[in-house]
C-alpha cells in the first residue's frame, strides 16, 4: 500500500504560480509512476500530468502543457507540480496518484493509489 498526501494548494491570482507537493509513504520501496489529476465542481476528474519512476518520462494534458512542470525527488518520496501562468479554469481539487505502469495514463480508473486532494483556486 502507498499513502499519498498533497500540500501546496491555495488561492492564487490569474497569472500567478503555485507548487503542489505530494509525499508518499508506505510501500515506497516499489517503483511506481506518479501523476496529478484535478476535478472541478460538476466535472469529471481529469488528467493533468504524470512522471515515470526515473523521472525520465513526463506527460502533460494539452490544457497545462507549457505552463506546468511535474518532477519528483525519489530520495524524499515526493512528487511536485509547478503551475505557472495560472488561469481561473485551473480552479479545482488537485489529486496525487500512483501506479506501477504508465499505460492509459489519462484514465483515472487505471491509477491504484490516491491522495485526499488539495484545493487550488485561481481568481481573475
Amino acid at each position: 500500500q502507498v499513502q499519498l498526501e498533497e500540500s501546496g494548494g491555495g488561492l492564487a491570482q490569474a497569472g500567478g504560480s503555485l507548487r503542489l507537493s505530494c509525499a508518499a509513504s508506505g510501500r515506497t520501496s516499489s517503483t511506481y509512476a506518479m501523476g496529478w489529476f484535478r476535478q472541478a465542481p460538476g466535472k469529471e476528474r481529469e488528467f493533468v500530468a504524470a512522471i515515470s519512476w526515473s523521472g525520465g518520462n513526463t506527460y502533460y494534458a494539452g490544457s497545462v502543457k507549457g505552463r506546468c512542470t511535474i518532477s519528483r525527488d525519489n530520495a524524499k518520496n515526493t512528487v511536485y507540480l509547478q503551475m505557472n501562468s495560472l488561469k481561473p479554469e485551473d480552479t479545482a481539487v488537485y489529486y496525487c496518484a500512483a501506479r506501477y505502469s504508465l499505460e492509459r495514463i489519462t484514465m483515472a480508473a487505471m491509477w491504484d493509489y490516491w491522495g485526499q486532494g488539495t484545493q487550488v483556486t485561481v481568481s481573475s
